[in-house]
């Protein structure tokens, strides 16, 4: 669905699969330093909205996913995986809970097979699941800015996470919401720059959730079975994930960035690919890379034929 905020002057369309909303409004740098001062907000509206209403919403949420939810709090923001039954990331839920409807924002494209499979899953369980995508914009902003949103789902900073405010507002008014908007460009240059994983960037069809930091943040250790659980336990108590997630600090006198999918190498031999890229206004040029494990840290790379060093991301308990 195409942002009406396209429309705004100096708008630029973002590169797929964000291409519905802008990569930037003349200015990128300048969006990511305002962003970074707590103002401003960045269009997601591209991203699905899914409402799960019913009383017994949460415990069958948290019987599928990763994540403990049956006693979720309302306003208690909560990321959660659907895995494969090989324990492999198949899904990204970002959830918020009201009181009444567990509201969930997915990755652009997902919604069809996540609906599909979801409504499979219902069996006896008292939920409805609908695609609120038509009525519901996600408008991300910083928590500085205040908000008047119907429900928001706040993020603190912590290791690894950008801190935010994910808003579920109404489609209609979308336009008078962002009052200073901030293209996607920008988000994704402080998203790298904080480590965060987006799922179809950086994860695969082999990805495990202990190579990109999700465990903690999206897999609780310490509740009841679910799809692929086996995995996660067994590759947490008794071994190491074949990958690991890194920031690349780029060689900033190329004038390229390297593109999702390039060769990361080491002595000409491919160790990884790199993730997602973007120019930080302080940084310079970084990214995300997944790499093999017994890649040394202090390792001097190449990220599609650019000079980069590493910066470690992995969690002290991974």
């Amino acid at each position: 669905m195409t942002s009406p905020l396209l429309a705004l002057p100096g708008a630029v369309p973002a590169d797929a699969p964000d291409q519905d909303v802008a990569a930037h409004y003349g200015d990128p740098f300048r969006e990511q330093r305002r962003l970074e001062s707590g103002v401003g907000a960045v269009d997601l509206s591209h991203r699905p909205v899914l409402r799960i209403t019913g009383p017994d919403r949460l415990t069958w949420l948290h019987s599928l996913t990763s994540q403990h939810l049956e006693a979720l709090p309302p306003g208690v923001a909560s990321e959660a995986l659907i895995l494969s039954p090989t324990g492999h990331v198949e899904h990204a839920l970002y959830l918020v809970d009201d009181g009444a409807t567990t509201w969930v924002h997915i990755e652009p494209g997902t919604a069809g097979t996540l609906v599909g499979w979801l409504d499979s899953m219902r069996f006896w369980s008292k939920v409805e699941i609908e695609d609120a995508s038509t009525s519901y914009a996600v408008v991300w902003q910083p928590v500085t800015e205040p908000s008047d949103a119907h429900v928001s789902r706040v993020v603190t900073a912590s290791d690894g996470v950008l801190a935010g405010r994910d808003l579920f507002v109404p489609r209609e008014q979308l336009v008078a919401f962002v009052r200073e908007p901030a293209g996607i460009w920008a988000y994704e240059a402080l998203r790298i720059a904080a480590g965060q994983p987006r799922l179809g960037f950086e994860t695969d069809h082999r990805t495990i959730p202990h190579e990109v930091n999700w465990i903690g943040r999206a897999v609780h250790m310490d509740k009841g079975c679910y799809r692929g659980q086996e995995t996660v336990a067994r590759v947490h108590n008794l071994g190491r994930p074949p990958r690991r997630l890194v920031m690349l600090h780029l060689d900033g006198s190329d004038s390229q960035l390297p593109a999702h999918g390039d060769a990361v190498e080491l002595d000409g031999r491919a160790v990884g690919f790199v993730t997602s890229a973007a120019r930080h206004h302080e940084l310079g040029p970084v990214a995300l890379a997944l790499v093999k494990r017994s890649t040394p840290e202090d390792a001097e790379l190449t990220a599609g034929g650019i000079a980069a060093s590493q910066q470690s991301l992995t969690r002290a308990e991974l």
